[in-house]
């Protein structure tokens, strides 16, 4: 399997047999209140932040972890991540008992850092100065992987993590055929584009009406601006967003074969609108969200997409957030 194989159906219903004897069947909540605000016939949110390890990347990180040699996996592995995958493959990787080391940025949340090494990581932490992050703890991750012969993971850019990450919708569809409808829209949010690559595929294979868009933070919309172009773009260095998991500045070659093969189209939301998201979301639907994971529904809230008289589908992709940090973003909404 090359980078840009996009996965198949049965690819994709194998690695979710698998995985899903690890992971949590995460709840499809229903939100008539947000129909009624947003002129929509109905709203679901699939909550991933209640997923092991508190995010969506512990679908493919433990898919891609089982896709190891048993030599590979006596070595042990290493990836860099801002800190939701780190936690998905060090949980998956206490799980099956794979060493795993995660680079991360020196600025990546503190909560993030700790709960990476409470699930049995080591944690390398890199300082990027001026430089964009991803390109500098990527370099540490290869670094190590050469030095001290451990394998080296990306945590987007890879056909078997898009597969795994395929999970998020075909459970989705599943809860929603078991309600009798299908989903019109579905919003996810986006950084590197391994979630949206899965999900984006599941509906495209089982429901090809259905429109999946990508949220991504203003700035850090590479894989929109990809899409708009009609080839993959580097987004240039800029403010930093609170989206702190959606900062890629390039979709991965991977994810992007994914959404092109689906007709994914891209949006835009700005920090002011994620942090209403975030209150929205604890004070309607009992969910506490990361900036990131809350993207979504920021997207509904602005109407950045007209959902009158759709069925919308949103992806809450991660809770992952301390509650100093979550206090300060909802205060200020």
């Amino acid at each position: 399997m090359t980078k840009t194989t996009v996965p198949t159906l049965d690819h994709l219903r194998q690695a979710y047999a698998e995985t899903s004897k690890a992971t949590q069947l995460t709840p499809l909540l229903e939100s008539a209140a947000l129909a009624r605000e947003t002129g929509a016939s109905r709203v679901f949110v699939k909550t991933e932040s209640l997923q092991w390890a508190g995010s969506f990347k512990a679908r493919g990180a433990y898919w891609r972890l089982k896709k190891l040699s048993a030599e590979e996996a006596q070595r042990g592995v290493v990836a860099y991540s801002s800190g939701n995958f780190a936690q998905g493959l060090a949980a998956a990787g206490q799980a099956l008992g794979i060493p795993v080391t995660i680079v991360m940025p020196v600025d990546a949340p503190a909560a993030k850092r700790e709960a990476t090494k409470g699930y049995g990581a080591r944690v390398v932490l890199t300082d990027h100065g001026d430089r964009a992050r991803e390109e500098v703890a990527s370099a540490k991750a290869r670094e190590i992987s050469e030095t001290e012969n451990l394998v080296l993971l990306h945590p987007f850019d890879d056909p078997e993590i898009v597969a795994g990450q395929a999970g998020a919708g075909l459970e989705a569809l599943d809860q929603l055929a078991a309600k009798g409808v299908n989903a019109d829209i579905v919003l996810c949010p986006v950084g590197g584009g391994g979630l949206i690559g899965g999900v984006a595929l599941a509906f495209h294979y089982l429901s090809p009406d259905t429109q999946v868009f990508a949220v991504e933070p203003e700035g850090f919309n590479g894989m929109g601006t990809s899409l708009a172009h009609g080839a993959q773009e580097t987004m240039p260095l800029g403010p930093k967003s609170i989206c702190d998991g959606l900062m890629a500045r390039r979709p991965g070659d991977a994810p992007y074969a994914a959404v092109t093969a689906a007709g994914v189209r891209g949006l835009t939301v700005d920090d002011a609108a994620v942090r209403r998201a975030m209150k929205v979301a604890f004070e309607r639907l009992k969910l506490v969200l990361e900036p990131s994971g809350a993207s979504s529904l920021a997207a509904l809230l602005e109407k950045k997409v007209d959902v009158s008289g759709k069925t919308v589908l949103l992806i809450a992709t991660g809770g992952n957030v301390s509650l100093a940090d979550f206090m300060v973003h909802v205060n200020n909404a």
